[in-house]
């Protein structure tokens, strides 16, 4: 038995997946733009994550753009039976390395051919609406009009399983009036706990929440609780707050990213942690702010 199964499998709409996944982001340049510095060593850390029994990839079209899929594709294609990935549509980058908005049905259709001929699929297996009315939080706004788009590419057959990411809860209730959605994918930590109502809504009808930024994202998590967890349970402070998050709820998916295979092995290693009910309660003070730094 693979070492990541021990966390767990979860259904992604039709799918089934592990709990610990990995998010393929790190692998672009600096600002999630341009090609790797090293383009061998991103190709290494992709196979190692498939050979660790991991069967859940995160990725965009955006990411680069295009280079996070293009070396997913050089990396693993012909891909393994339960190898799933997920991407992401609804934003394009400028040559600045802006983030822009792309969610016109038309630039929709055209980021899931991209997705679709970059990654060498004929269908993609997860494809998630990137809501962008704020780049950096979930901001109520209708999105009828993109994710019927998406549907409708569905039944075309492009698309297997559709999900939203940066939204409200408002939002994932329109969107589940107009579509199945497969799962959630919004920023959530130990020290951002926004969503904890929407978890545990999420969970009692199975859905799938995939929090982005599971270690900070650009601001890696710091507090002396976690620091403190981190020298009780033998593990780093990182590992500590990945189980901490395959503790919070059973639809739970994590996705850290990293471009190093070490890193990658002691994400991995998170799943042997069960924290105790003192250490759980000392962390989840991290996100009400009494220990922060």
């Amino acid at each position: 038995m693979a070492e990541v199964t021990r966390a767990g499998i979860f259904q992604l709409g039709d799918l089934s997946v592990t709990r610990m996944g990995y998010g393929a982001m790190q692998l672009a340049g600096p600002h999630v733009f341009g090609p790797p510095k090293d383009r061998a060593a991103a190709i290494v850390v992709l196979r190692a994550v498939v050979e660790s029994g991991i069967t859940h990839i995160d990725t965009s079209d955006f990411y680069g753009p295009h280079v996070t899929n293009q070396l997913i594709r050089e990396a693993l294609h012909p891909y393994p039976d339960a190898l799933t990935i997920v991407t992401k549509v609804g934003a394009s980058r400028g040559s600045d390395a802006s983030w822009n908005v792309a969610s016109s049905a038309a630039e929709l259709e055209s980021a899931v051919h991209d997705n679709l001929r970059n990654l060498g699929l004929d269908t993609l297996d997860v494809v998630n609406l990137r809501v962008m009315f704020d780049v950096a939080a979930p901001t109520e706004g209708d999105i009828e009009e993109p994710l019927t788009a998406l549907a409708e590419l569905q039944t075309k057959g492009l698309i297997r399983n559709i999900g939203l990411s940066n939204v409200t809860a408002q939002q994932v209730a329109q969107g589940r009036a107009i579509t199945s959605i497969a799962c959630v994918q919004n920023m959530y930590n130990l020290a951002h706990r926004n969503d904890d109502t929407l978890i545990d809504s999420l969970a009692e009808d199975g859905i799938a929440y995939v929090p982005f930024f599971p270690l900070g994202g650009f601001s890696p998590l710091q507090a002396d609780a976690l620091s403190h967890a981190a020298d009780q349970c033998e593990a780093t402070p990182m590992q500590v707050a990945l189980a901490w998050l395959l503790q919070r709820s059973p639809n739970i998916l994590l996705i850290p990213g990293t471009s190093s295979v070490e890193h990658l092995k002691q994400n991995i290693k998170s799943v042997n942690l069960h924290l105790p009910e003192d250490v759980l309660s000392s962390l989840d003070k991290i996100g009400s702010g009494k220990t922060q730094d």
